[in-house]
């Protein structure tokens, strides 16, 4: 089986309300985070998958017990700060924030420890997916730049799923294959607009500073990808949604899936855009029968776009 280890450094207890029409309330307890979600879309598309985290407190304790009924290997560092958490409602039907926590930032000697547990998974993987932090004070982004420059140098494929400084901290290190959304670069500053031309001049710059290859999603409209020099349009089939959280996160992890495997990157992009398509139709997040994916990957285009 392909290998993958998934950076998720401060994953998150996730408690959400759901009231179906007619029945009675029900409580879903998860864990999450980007990075998580990432991982279970990956073993889904049968990746043998690492995940590397940490994670403190008695939120960290119930966040590493629920990981480890994942379909994942699961490596865990203990640190001194309490683990992130959020509670959502959605008994209407929209999804509320009742609170949230994004965790304590991460100490000296956690980082350290999580470090050293990171890269040597991280060696020994296929490819290297590193994804974010829920909010980006919790993990300082120089971790990020290491991170890239030392798999890089020394593992397989790097493939990150980043903004704002973390984001150009991976591309000060070097990054095989970038993912990012319009929205993310918009704020960032990092593109002039939303038009296709003016994203594809933002993925040029982004290859400019590091990237090897860039996808940038665009919600409900082709995503845009330059993959080595040719900037495509990506046509997502169309599909009822449900909740659009996480669609982001199941397409990185159909591209780093399909790299796994030794694949070419226009069916990694193919079957990352199926994997963020069906992910909308569901409610839970980094979710997606195998074989629906790969049929959806037949029906996304591919098509040059405008420069």
């Amino acid at each position: 089986m392909p290998t993958i280890m998934v950076f998720a450094p401060v994953p998150q207890l996730t408690v959400t309300v759901e009231e179906p029409s007619g029945r009675h309330p029900e409580l879903h307890v998860h864990p999450g985070g980007q990075g998580v979600w990432q991982a279970r879309m990956c073993a889904g598309l049968g990746a043998d998958v690492t995940l590397c985290a940490a994670v403190g407190g008695e939120i960290g304790e119930v966040v590493a017990a629920l990981m480890h009924h994942e379909n994942i290997e699961v490596r865990t560092v203990r640190r001194d700060g309490g683990s992130g958490w959020y509670v959502h409602d959605r008994r209407d039907g929209s999804r509320d924030t009742v609170a949230d926590y994004a965790g304590a930032p991460l100490g000296r000697h956690d980082l350290d420890e999580l470090y050293s547990t990171t890269l040597a998974a991280g060696l020994l993987a296929d490819v290297s997916l590193l994804s974010g932090p829920a909010a980006p004070e919790v993990v300082p982004p120089e971790v990020y730049r290491r991170l890239a420059a030392d798999l890089g140098t020394h593992g397989g494929t790097v493939i990150a799923d980043l903004s704002g400084d973390h984001l150009t901290a991976v591309l000060d290190g070097g990054v095989d294959f970038l993912k990012v959304s319009h929205e993310e670069l918009l704020d960032d500053g990092r593109a002039a607009g939303d038009s296709d031309q003016a994203l594809v001049e933002a993925a040029r710059e982004l290859r400019r500073q590091g990237a090897g290859s860039v996808l940038i999603s665009r919600a409900d409209r082709p995503g845009i990808a330059l993959l080595d020099d040719e900037p495509l349009l990506v046509d997502l089939p169309p599909l009822q949604v449900v909740d659009h959280r996480g669609a982001g996160d199941s397409m990185t992890a159909g591209v780093a899936t399909v790299l796994a495997h030794g694949g070419d990157l226009r069916e990694a992009v193919r079957t990352g855009a199926a994997a963020g398509a069906l992910n909308v139709t569901r409610h839970g997040l980094g979710t997606g029968r195998r074989e629906a994916i790969a049929e959806l990957a037949r029906r996304v285009g591919l098509t040059p776009a405008p420069t």
